[in-house]
C-alpha cells in the first residue's frame, strides 16, 4: 500500500528521489528488510505466548528418540513467517497485480489449513489433526483456483498451459486440457513435501531461503523482456512483481531461522510448512517453471520420494513375505541420516549444501540451452 502512496507523491509533487520507488529491485530489497525486521520483531513475542499457552510440540513416539526431548517446544510458529511475508508484500508489492492476488490468496489459504490441523493436534489434542483427506481437499481447492485463473485469464493468453523445459532451448511443453489437473497435483506435492522436510531444526526454513533467492532471480528475469528473450524463456508481462513477494519470504526465512535453527526455539508447524511449500508451487506455475521443480526443490523431492519408496516397499515385502521391510532406517530420508548416527546439525549443513547446488544447477539451465 506504501507502493501506490509514493508512487502519488512521485506523479503528483515529482520529489527527488521517490522515483526509485517504481523499481522492482528496490522494492523486493525493502521487502526483505521488513520481512526480517518483522521477523525478529514478532518471533520473541510469539514464542512467549505459545509458551503460555502450552502449545507445544507433542512426543513423537514414532519419531527417532534423540527427538523426544523436542517434546513441548513451541510450535504454530508459521504465524510468525506468515505476519512477516503478507504485511511486506502489502507494503511494497503492487497488490492489484494476477500474480501477487494469486500468490498471497495460495499462500494464506494453505496457512490456514496448516493452522486447523495444527490447531486439531495440539490444542484439541487430536492425535492425527486435520484428517489427510480434508487436508488434501484444502489443497486441491486452492489448486483449482490458481489453475483455473490462469487457464482462462486472458493476461495469460498465448502461454496459459505452457512451460519451459530446463535445459532446452527455444522448447516449450503444452499441458493442454490437462493443466488444471497438473497444478493441482504441483500445488498438494510441494506442499506436502516442505512438510515433510520439516523434521529437523532449521532444514526446511533453510532450504526455502535458499530455493526462493534462486526463484527471486527467475521471477525477476521472466517479467523482464530483454532478459527473458536473451534466455529465451517464456516473457511473462507483470511477473517480476513475484519478485517483491519471494523477497519478503526470503526475508522472513532467515528472520525465522534465527529462533528455528539448532536447537530450535519454535517450529513452524503445518502453519508455515504447508504455506510455504504451495507458496513454492504457486510461483513455479505462475513462472512457467513448473518442469524445473524437482531440480531447484530436490531436497523436497528427495525427501518425498523417499516416503514413497518406504512405504511401497514396505507393502510389497508385507504381502510377499509375511513381514514389512524398509529400504530406509526411517522416512523421510533426514531420518535415516540421523539413525545412522550422524549429528542433526550436520544433517542440516549438508542439505544446505545440495540445495546450494541444485539451485545454482537450475539458474545454470537458462543458458546451458
Amino acid at each position: 500500500m506504501l507502493y501506490y502512496l509514493l508512487e502519488y507523491i512521485d506523479k503528483t509533487f515529482s520529489p527527488p528521489g521517490f522515483g526509485v520507488f517504481r523499481y522492482i529491485t528496490f522494492r523486493s530489497a525493502l521487502a526483505a528488510i521488513t520481512g526480517l525486521f518483522l521477523s525478529l520483531y514478532f518471533g520473541p513475542k510469539v514464542i512467549k505466548i505459545l509458551q503460555k499457552k502450552q502449545i507445544g510440540e507433542a512426543k513423537k513416539i514414532d519419531g527417532p528418540k534423540s527427538h523426544w526431548s523436542k517434546a513441548g517446544t513451541p510450535t504454530m510458529g508459521g504465524i510468525i513467517l506468515i505476519l512477516s511475508v503478507v504485511i511486506p508484500v502489502l507494503l511494497w508489492a503492487d497488490i492489484k497485480s494476477i500474480y501477487i492476488i494469486l500468490i498471497l490468496i495460495g499462500t494464506i489459504w494453505l496457512s490456514l489449513v496448516g493452522f486447523l490441523d495444527d490447531y486439531l493436534k495440539v490444542i484439541k489434542k487430536f492425535p492425527n489433526g486435520l484428517i489427510a483427506r480434508y487436508k488434501l481437499l484444502g489443497q486441491v481447492i486452492i489448486g483449482i483456483i490458481v489453475g483455473s485463473v490462469i487457464y482462462f485469464s486472458p493476461q495469460f493468453a498465448g502461454v496459459h498451459t505452457l512451460t519451459t523445459v530446463p535445459f532446452l532451448k527455444n522448447v516449450n511443453f503444452d499441458f493442454s486440457y490437462l493443466y488444471i489437473p497438473v497444478v493441482v497435483f504441483i500445488v498438494a506435492a510441494t506442499s506436502n513435501a516442505v512438510n515433510l522436510t520439516d523434521g529437523l531444526d532449521g532444514l526446511a526454513t533453510g532450504i526455502t531461503t535458499i530455493v526462493m533467492l534462486a526463484l527471486a532471480v527467475i521471477s525477476y528475469i521472466s517479467g523482464n523482456a530483454i532478459y527473458s528473450n536473451y534466455l529465451n524463456i517464456i516473457y511473462l508481462p507483470g511477473s517480476g512483481e513475484l519478485t517483491v513477494f519471494v523477497a519478503a519470504l526470503v526475508g522472513a526465512s532467515l528472520g525465522f531461522l534465527w529462533f528455528n535453527s539448532y536447537p530450535a526455539q519454535v517450529f513452524m508447524g503445518d502453519t508455515g510448512s504447508l504455506a510455504i511449500g504451495g507458496a513454492f508451487g504457486i510461483l513455479a506455475v505462475l513462472i512457467k517453471k513448473e518442469l524445473l521443480i524437482p531440480i531447484l526443490g530436490g531436497i523436497f523431492f528427495m525427501e518425498t520420494v523417499s516416503v514413497i519408496i518406504q512405504r511401497l516397499y514396505f507393502k510389497y515385502t508385507k504381502k510377499k513375505y509375511g513381514e514389512g521391510r524398509r529400504v530406509f532406517k526411517m522416512a523421510p530420508i533426514h531420518h535415516h541420516f540421523e539413525m545412522l548416527g550422524w549429528p542433526e546439525p550436520k544433517i542440516v549443513v549438508r542439505f544446505y549444501i545440495i540445495a546450494i547446488i541444485l539451485a545454482i544447477i537450475s539458474l545454470a539451465s537458462f543458458k546451458i540451452r
